[in-house]
């Protein structure tokens, strides 16, 4: 049904694009209005529906879109392209928002970033904002043929699976998988403690598994460090120090980082990789793992929460 929907919703997807400026490196449509989720997002008709729009020159493109969509900004407006410019890179996520849009008979919410700190974020899960939002199943618009984005897109994925392999027992089930990747981005997000609804992942995964397997499954099969069984939607990974310290080094750098101070008695200043290998020989490699990627989401998620607040009432 989720797919059904998705099919017939292209058009739409694209008619909302139309009234933009066209020079877009990535263009995507993600949350409860694309897939089906249960709980309190199910209502997949009248929700929100959320994109982003990856440019390569964002002044150029906030240019263009103060011309056409002038309403669509708050005060920064009549400050300029250059200015906005400056609050999307340098504050919260590297994302400039416009909420609650209508555009085509629907409410929409739109962020745009550049594509180089997106891949940035893709590779080295700087802030997982928006890289975390592309490691769940979203809609592809529009996408260009960027060589240097496509690659990181695809790092992203695999970085994802390798993180959640490290937090999961020997033997697992695709469910359990797709729910360690779809948490990932949620790991230490205040808004998952205090008011968002807690089964959250729960919600996006149980309706969409057939997408996380779209996504997902060919990196699985061809990772030569899972067993991957598929008719069972089973997966067995190799748990050995030496396979754990392999996965460990392909981490991205802020979670390298962030398990090295953890792990790093004050003092001793010992390099990532001398630590990942303890790491790898530690029987609690996956609790660490997992207090690394809480640290790497919390600070950014109560630095866009600030951003947010402020932005709401400023524009109030």
């Amino acid at each position: 049904m989720a797919l059904q929907a998705l099919q017939s919703s292209g058009v739409a997807f694209r008619r909302i694009l139309s009234h933009f400026p066209e020079e877009l490196s990535l263009a995507f449509a993600y949350g409860s209005g694309v897939y089906r989720q249960v709980g309190p997002s199910a209502d997949q008709k009248n929700a929100m529906l959320d994109f982003v729009f990856t440019v390569d020159d964002p002044v150029a493109w906030h240019s263009k879109n103060l011309k056409k969509n002038w309403n669509h900004y708050s005060f920064l407006k009549v400050l300029g392209p250059k200015i906005i410019t400056t609050v999307q890179n340098d504050y919260g996520a590297g994302v400039y928002y416009n909420p609650f849009i209508m555009c085509d008979g629907r409410l929409i919410k739109y962020g745009v970033i550049s594509t180089n700190i997106l891949i940035d974020d893709l590779l080295n899960w700087n802030n997982l904002y928006i890289a975390g939002r592309l490691q769940k199943p979203v809609k592809i618009i529009a996408m260009n043929e960027n060589i240097a984005l496509r690659s990181a897109l695809d790092k992203n994925l695999r970085s994802a699976v390798t993180t959640a392999f490290l937090m999961l027992p020997e033997s697992f089930s695709e469910e359990d998988l797709f729910i360690e990747i779809a948490g990932l981005s949620y790991s230490g997000d205040f808004r998952m403690v205090f008011g968002e609804d807690k089964t959250k992942v729960l919600n996006i995964v149980k309706p969409n598994i057939a997408h996380f397997r779209e996504l997902y499954g060919n990196i699985l099969q061809d990772n030569p460090q899972v067993v991957y069984k598929i008719q069972q939607g089973r997966l067995e990974i190799d748990k050995s120090p030496e396979g754990q310290f392999t996965q460990l080094m392909t981490l991205p750098k802020t979670l390298q980082r962030q398990i090295n101070h953890i792990m790093d008695p004050p003092g001793k200043n010992r390099d990532v990789e001398e630590t990942l290998l303890q790491v790898a020989h530690d029987p609690d490699c996956g609790e660490v793992v997992r207090l690394g990627m809480k640290k790497s989401v919390v600070y950014s998620s109560l630095k866009l929460h600030k951003m947010w607040k402020g932005w709401l009432r400023k524009t109030s």
